[in-house]
């Protein structure tokens, strides 16, 4: 096995699926360019010319488009962008707080990591979607499923106040479990 030695970015991408490492190498005197997914080859070409540019991958479960550029920025040095879905890391991450909601929590000794996604309402739990059953009741919505053995319900009540829409809250094993920032 190679070392990684041409290694110049990592970055970190929770999707709905998972938290994804994406590591990206560069070999500026070889032209080498090795975009790795959760430790996995995605993408090499060696003797690459053009040192600039960009290479587009697929990340997660749901084929979530990825482009990692290649900016210079002065000489012989480079800088390392990624963007998700067209949108800045940072951009995106912002805009996913907005449409999902994710919970960390430890059942049995086991960690799981459970995500809502707002506008499909599908629910995710260490990188499978779950079969879900939603319900209205009084005073809103609640979508029933399991991990294991435990009954996980996500409960959907109007906050009263249009800038805050609604809240979604975790209940498992009949506590509330605290939604996580990732």
């Amino acid at each position: 096995l190679e070392k990684m030695t041409d290694l110049v970015a990592v970055w970190e991408v929770a999707l709905s699926d998972g938290v994804h490492k994406i590591e990206f190498e560069h070999g500026t005197t070889s032209g080498k360019r090795v975009v790795y997914v959760d430790g996995k080859e995605e993408i090499r070409k060696e003797w690459m010319f053009k040192l600039v540019g960009k290479e587009t991958f697929n990340v997660g479960a749901a084929n979530t488009k990825a482009t990692i550029n290649i900016d210079a920025v002065s000489g012989f040095a480079y800088e390392y962008t990624l963007e998700i879905n067209g949108k800045s890391l940072k951009k995106y991450m912002e805009s996913r707080s907005k449409t999902t909601n994710t919970w960390i929590l430890t059942l049995g000794g086991t960690d799981y990591r459970v995500v809502l996604e707002k506008d499909t309402m599908d629910v995710w739990c260490n990188g499978q979607k779950m079969e879900t059953a939603g319900e209205f009741v009084d005073d809103g919505t609640e979508t029933h499923f399991s991990v294991g053995n435990h009954s996980c319900c996500i409960k959907a009540v109007s906050s009263g106040k249009r800038k805050e829409g609604i809240i979604h809250t975790l209940i498992v094993d009949d506590r509330e479990i605290p939604e996580a920032v990732e």
